[in-house]
């Protein structure tokens, strides 16, 4: 009988706090500090550096301090075993455990990849948020009664759904 392998997958989200605004997702087996730096500088590859960087004391991220220092970012830790501190990023996390990755079974790294890609676009522009005003992170307009027919706009696989108005 064959038997089934397990390996754990880490997966690195950076958030931007003003729209709750995902800037960079990525999936490795193996998290090294010089990967988490790298990270960094893909999701900030120009001048469009935050001034924060805020995160936890997991050792991954220790390699994070001189490339943040090097990009004109500060760093903030913070303190240990208080995930209320990055309150943002921990309901985003839960959000993408609940909504996305409890429905579904993920066979490989790939595989992790194009889900957490799909439920992010959804996110960004479909998922609304109480706090913006029950907007999405990339913000869209109100339709009207005129504006046609409501219809179901699939996401992350049929998992989401959002509804529109669309002229016939």
């Amino acid at each position: 009988m064959p038997t089934a392998t397990c390996r754990l997958l880490f997966v690195l989200v950076i958030l931007a706090h003003d729209r709750r605004r995902i800037v960079h997702v990525a999936v490795t087996p193996h998290p090294t500090a010089a990967w988490t730096a790298q990270q960094l500088r893909e999701a900030f590859p120009w001048d469009d550096v935050p001034h924060y960087l805020l995160h936890d004391h997991d050792r991954a991220f220790d390699a994070w301090a001189t490339t943040a220092t090097a990009m004109g970012i500060h760093e903030i830790v913070t303190a240990v075993r208080s995930p209320w501190q990055n309150a943002y990023a921990e309901r985003l996390i839960g959000s993408i455990r609940r909504a996305c990755l409890d429905q579904i079974i993920i066979a490989n790294e790939r595989g992790l990849r194009r889900v957490l890609h799909a439920y992010v676009e959804y996110y960004l522009k479909s998922r609304t948020h109480l706090s913006l005003d029950k907007d999405a992170p990339v913000p869209r307009s109100v339709a009207s009664r005129d504006d046609g027919d409501i219809v179901a706009i699939s996401h992350a696989g049929g998992l989401h759904h959002r509804y529109e108005r669309r002229a016939a």
